[in-house]
């Protein structure tokens, strides 16, 4: 199994990147996250999970440790596969992922194609044992944040773009509202 890769970034796209390790170049389905920040020509280090499947084996790659544990854990659950995985930290980081969780908040797992309403309780409900939510994560308003994050949308901006917007805002601003603002002067620089 491959664990890891460590060497540098060939080509990316918005869904993968190519990571030439040792002049051999492993096809590595990332994050959008992951995408933004690999730069071509540059070294990159991923913790990775090997999917093997009847027709072909992919790699998925993440840039720290946690993020591939909450992966891995996705995975284990009925109906959820590599990519709905994928797509699912592709919407919430693990920390929004854990608020959610604590907080047994679907509404940001529901913006991931292919999840209802059912599919996000069942999450929810077989991470809760599964993930280490603490009392903090359990108080977080995630619904605020989603909340924000359709106000920046509905506005035109990005989701990606709202997204990182919405990353930069202080914990300590509570209310959709006020994380409007606040990203809205992050867009505007």
């Amino acid at each position: 199994m491959i664990s890891s890769l460590s060497g540098t970034v060939r080509h990316k796209d918005l869904h993968y990147i190519v990571v030439d390790v040792g002049g051999v170049g492993y096809k590595v389905a990332v994050t959008t996250d992951v995408s933004l920040e690999a730069t071509p020509s540059s070294p990159i280090f991923l913790w990775t999970h090997l999917a093997v499947r009847e027709n072909a084996l992919d790699l998925y790659g993440f840039l720290d440790k946690e993020t591939l544990e909450i992966f891995e854990l996705l995975i284990t659950i009925s109906g959820i596969g590599p990519k709905t995985a994928l797509g699912i930290l592709n919407v919430a980081s693990p920390a929004t992922l854990r608020q959610a969780v604590g907080s047994s908040d679907t509404s940001y797992l529901t913006r991931v194609s292919g999840i209802g309403k059912k599919n996000a309780e069942k999450i929810v409900l077989e991470l809760k044992d599964k993930l280490k939510v603490s009392e903090s994560d359990k108080v977080t308003d995630t619904r605020g944040e989603g909340d924000a994050l359709e106000a920046l949308v509905s506005l035109g901006y990005t989701e990606r773009d709202s997204r990182e917007a919405l990353k930069k805002v202080s914990k300590d601003v509570q209310g959709a509202a006020e994380r409007v603002k606040v990203a809205l002067k992050n867009l505007a620089s």
